[in-house]
């Protein structure tokens, strides 16, 4: 299979083409790809077999490697061919299995895996030479690291465990503010009419409890408790949400005070669908508001939430943590954007149901690793 598109094509690269790109070279592994590992408009990346503990973060910065800076900042290395507790706190690097060789015009973006996020496990993708985080230039050839700090639960990864996902897109794909008020006229990305803001749709949050998983209206989140036991990150329905989170009541006043610190997990207001055709990325609504951040997790498929994938809309789970002052969050309080981009080509296949995905047609939830979540 060859990897050619056409010269004005501009989009997000859907699975089939993700495909195409790996098998002409442009995404290489030292595994076969597991059956499940392409998404419809991603790829997961795994962790390979060893771990490197540093003293800090860092960017390698122009004309160095993340193998040099490891080398300059480790303080052990050890296997994950077993498995090993990653502990809260500490900063790891750990070589990831996939490794990329881009044309020259396909750049990547990359970003926790929603399960990820919603554990407080802080995951960026670093590159060789990058100034930043997360952002990989088009016509890069070269390695891919994660950098993984467990914020409030201690976590057990392994070889092959899969953390963050990969988005490749071709020239610019966002929106701009008439065509997502086109778009949201048509399809009614979120269940409010005037929710289109500039290039991005508004996303607000729940307090009042509609929201609320199972079919607990009273509940408009939890926090996450400290001091807990392991989460074995390849578990499914393996914990009693009990021991690991504390329910958070609506109040009469539909607000909530975020302790420094402390992690929540809480739910858009609005139900979300992403059309076919299109992809969505959550950023922040005002990167001028320091006091808490929202979303880790950030990438929204096609087919999220869409009534043609078993969707009717979902909610936006958000992972919220305030910084160094309490902080007032109200009832229907607008804390992020929508960004939608377009596809290259519709997916062959749908986030849904059909592919296994765990989060549609959502309300409040938790990861998957808590029975009854």
């Amino acid at each position: 299979m060859t990897f050619d598109l056409k010269p004005s094509a501009h989009g997000i690269l859907p699975d089939r083409l993700i495909a195409a790109l790996a098998e002409a070279g442009g995404i290489r592994s030292r595994y076969p790809f597991a059956s499940d590992q392409i998404q419809p408009a991603s790829l997961d990346l795994r962790l390979g077999a060893i771990a490197y503990r540093v003293r800090a973060s860092f960017l390698p910065g122009p004309g160095t490697t993340v193998a040099k800076r490891i080398a300059e900042l480790k303080l052990h290395q050890f296997s994950l061919a077993e498995g090993a507790v990653l502990e809260t706190g500490c900063v790891y690097i750990v070589p990831l299995i996939e490794e990329l060789a881009l044309p020259p015009d396909i750049a990547a973006a990359t970003n926790p895996k929603s399960s990820t996020g919603r554990l407080d496990v802080f995951t960026r993708v670093i590159a060789d030479e990058t100034l930043g985080f997360d952002r990989i230039a088009a016509g890069y050839h070269g390695p891919l690291y994660a950098e993984i700090s467990p914020k409030t639960f201690p976590v057990l990864v392994r070889q092959g465990s899969r953390l963050s996902q990969l988005r490749l897109r071709r020239g610019e794909a966002a929106l701009g503010p008439e065509a997502l008020r086109a778009l949201h006229g048509r399809e009614q990305l979120v269940d409010r009419a005037e929710a289109v803001m500039g290039d991005g749709v508004a996303v607000s949050i729940d307090l009042s409890g509609r929201s609320g998983g199972n079919g607990n209206g009273s509940i408009v989140g939890y926090r996450a408790k400290r001091h807990t036991a392991v989460i074995e990150v390849e578990r499914r329905d393996a914990y009693e949400i009990a021991d690991f989170w504390e329910p958070i009541a609506a109040r009469a006043d539909k607000s909530l005070i975020l302790d420094p610190d402390e992690f929540y997990i809480l739910a858009s207001n609005e139900a979300v669908q992403v059309p076919p055709e299109y992809a969505a990325e959550m950023v922040p609504f005002d990167p001028l508001v320091g006091e808490f951040r929202v979303h880790y997790a950030g990438f929204f498929d096609p087919g999220f939430g869409y009534a043609g994938a078993g969707g009717c809309g979902s909610r936006a789970v958000l992972e919220v943590r305030s910084r160094e002052v309490p902080f007032i969050l109200e009832h229907a309080q607008i804390v992020g954007r929508l960004v939608y981009e377009k596809m290259l080509a519709r997916p062959d296949r749908l986030y849904g149901t059909g592919i296994g995905s765990n989060y549609q047609a959502q309300r409040l939830k938790l990861s998957k690793h808590f029975r009854g979540a």
